[in-house]
């Protein structure tokens, strides 16, 4: 089967032999794009990953390197930035990551929408992001930092017939939590992942609601195209 992939043009790696070193860790952390209904019972379980793009980067480092990488999903829906500092210690430190990549920023906006709005301002984003990237690097000198930028598209959740104004706060609020992120990675020395652009360019091929099903949270398609981005980088 393998080479009939390849004749069909798809790029399949020689498989590694499983090696005896002690496996790499890889940890996804963020918001509910990140963890995309992981079970919380049994993380190394079938479905400690969710089923989003952390579930689709495991599935192809563990194809084309064999025990090279051990990954773990930890993300949480509805968390902003001030949610992921609070749990520094126990869901960042403890794991002790060699590599560990973030996804956060939209609820950060999304939270100042509502009856009671609770959002992280984009000044205070930025802060504490800087502190809890300061202490991930003063416990952990030796980890590698991916920055997965936030992004956003119209639709159901952004761009609401009855609240002209909703979709003009989503397109002016989240980029700068976006260029926000990726001045913190350049200060930490961290690999910037750029989404925006690339789920912009994907919308001229389908509209925004094939890519992410609200104009937050991905489709497949969607992970996918995350996922992809993310193996690019690392």
């Amino acid at each position: 089967p393998i080479d009939r992939w390849r004749f069909a043009g798809y790029n399949i790696p020689k498989l590694k032999k499983v090696s005896d070193t002690k496996m790499k860790k890889i940890l996804f952390q963020g918001d509910s794009i990140t963890d995309v209904c992981r079970s919380r019972t049994n993380p190394n379980g079938a479905d400690g990953m969710g089923c989003g793009y952390p579930l689709l980067v495991k599935a192809r480092l563990g194809f084309d390197c064999p025990g090279e990488y051990e990954i773990e999903n930890r993300g949480i829906s509805g968390n902003r930035v001030v949610d992921l500092y609070a749990r520094i210690k126990c869901d960042m430190l403890n794991v002790a990551p060699d590599c560990l990549s973030i996804l956060i920023g939209v609820n950060d906006v999304w939270h100042d929408l509502g009856d009671c709005p609770n959002g992280v301002s984009a000044p205070k984003f930025e802060r504490v992001y800087d502190m809890l990237l300061d202490e991930v690097q003063e416990a952990l000198p030796n980890v590698r930092l991916m920055i997965l930028e936030p992004f956003v598209l119209p639709g159901t959740a952004t761009k609401v017939e009855e609240e002209p104004a909703r979709w003009a706060f989503f397109a002016s609020e989240v980029p700068l939590r976006a260029q926000a992120a990726r001045r913190v990675a350049e200060r930490h020395g961290a690999t910037f992942i750029p989404l925006q652009a690339r789920f912009d360019e994907a919308c001229r091929l389908a509209e925004p609601g094939y890519w992410l099903r609200d104009g937050v949270h991905p489709t497949p398609m969607g992970h996918e195209l995350i996922a992809r981005e993310w193996m690019k980088a690392f």
